[in-house]
């Protein structure tokens, strides 16, 4: 999307980020009670239980379709009309899941959450919307403030599962059906946003690098993969979890607990990590939560005492806010205006299509690779090595790699 002018107080970019908070805090709530009963609500509806995560997985399906031509629709007409058709596919997708649940039919739920993957794939577009219209200097904190927005959904979220927990004859109806108002109320803030006008393409605009030139580019190919890691090990983790709680004998009241505290984590830092990826570099950051990430498996490996997931998801937030809003900053920086639709359709595309994997591979590790709910757990957490060490290499590879003339 490209900017049109520049205010150099950022003002126009305060206010957006505002107005952007305040969505992530109101209409990202749905998508952590969604990922609390997604894959509980899965496995009661199919008898195959290694497809119990399956929900999930089309949520993140649904996202990772969408991103590129919502994306483009972006950078052809504004960020509002993208985000107001991500929260209608919020609102008809939770009314198909509830009606999915309400007649026991495992196909059409899977179908609302597909459809809800529209809204998710909107939402992840928040981050860059904040940037538009900042300075370079701002950039990084707009990014990181936005995100912060999450803090509240993280608190209502699972909150709001409890207490819809039982609220209908039929288990997790309650909870889509406060989501369905959720999407309602939420989008009326995006009358709020004052967002650069797409600048029409002329004979002079330069051409947009192809996906593979794009992904050639050694920091933004390295920016993707830290961003696709960072991401998918965060799902490929809570994914699971509120199935390892409730088969581990804890509740479904533990369970929500449990993702609150991880959704928080994962925001929270939020506050600080642009100011971090200002002093120390976007770089540092990222292996900072590389390293988070790896000490999560261990945390986790380490037992399944409710401590255990508790510290294990907590640190799973914080090395994937540190991780992926590091990998955002960076890719920002890695490509002219004029490719930002492509550039950032091309990303969610890429991170979600891996994330979908990721959930996809949950379900079957965590009920299908051991003789228990320990050994399935375990087999999770253990799935991260590799990827953590994909991330890591390339980063050190782009740390030394030799510099271009002039950088």
């Amino acid at each position: 999307m490209t900017i049109t002018e520049t205010i150099p107080d950022d003002r126009r970019a305060k206010r957006n980020v505002a107005v952007l908070v305040a969505a992530q805090a109101i209409l990202g709530s749905q998508i952590t009670m969604i990922f609390v009963i997604g894959g509980l609500a899965g496995n009661m509806l199919t008898p195959i239980h290694c497809l119990a995560t399956l929900p999930i997985s089309m949520i993140v399906l649904g996202s990772m379709t969408t991103a590129p031509w919502l994306s483009q629709l972006m950078q052809n007409q504004g960020r509002k009309v993208g985000f107001f058709i991500g929260s209608i596919g919020g609102l008809v997708g939770s009314g198909v899941a509830a009606y999915a649940l309400s007649i026991s039919s495992f196909w059409l739920f899977l179908i609302g959450s597909y459809l809800t993957g529209t809204y998710m794939s909107a939402q992840g577009f928040y981050r860059f919307a904040a940037a538009d219209s900042a300075s370079d200097s701002f950039r990084p904190k707009a990014i990181s403030y936005v995100m912060a927005g999450g803090l509240i959904s993280a608190l209502t979220g699972p909150q709001l599962v409890k207490l819809t927990d039982g609220l209908t004859g039929v288990p997790f109806v309650g909870t889509y059906l406060i989501a369905m108002a959720i999407n309602i109320v939420g989008m009326s803030l995006f009358f709020l946003l004052d967002m650069p006008k797409p600048a029409r393409r002329t004979a002079d605009t330069p051409r947009s690098r192809s996906w593979g030139e794009l992904l050639s580019t050694p920091q933004i190919g390295v920016a993707v993969i830290c961003a696709m890691v960072s991401y998918a090990l965060m799902n490929l983790v809570m994914t699971s979890t509120p199935l390892a709680v409730v088969g581990c004998g804890f509740t479904k009241g533990n369970a929500a607990d449990i993702v609150s505290a991880h959704v928080l984590a994962m925001f929270a830092p939020s506050f600080f990590t642009g100011h971090f990826i200002a002093r120390f570099g976007a770089t540092r950051i990222v292996a900072t939560g590389l390293a988070i990430l790896g000490l999560a498996g261990l945390v986790a490996l380490n037992g399944v005492e409710l401590t255990n997931f508790f510290v294990a998801l907590v640190l799973i937030g914080i090395g994937w806010n540190f991780g992926f809003i590091g990998a955002t900053a960076m890719l920002t920086a890695a490509h002219a205006p004029h490719e930002r639709g492509r550039v950032q359709g091309m990303n969610d595309a890429i991170v979600f299509g891996c994330v979908t994997l990721a959930s996809l591979a949950s379900g079957g590790l965590m009920n299908c690779s051991g003789g228990d709910i320990v050994q399935g757990w375990n087999a999770v957490n253990l799935a991260m090595i590799p990827f953590i060490g994909l991330a890591g290499a390339s980063l050190i590879w782009l740390t030394l790699r030799p510099k271009p003339t002039g950088q």
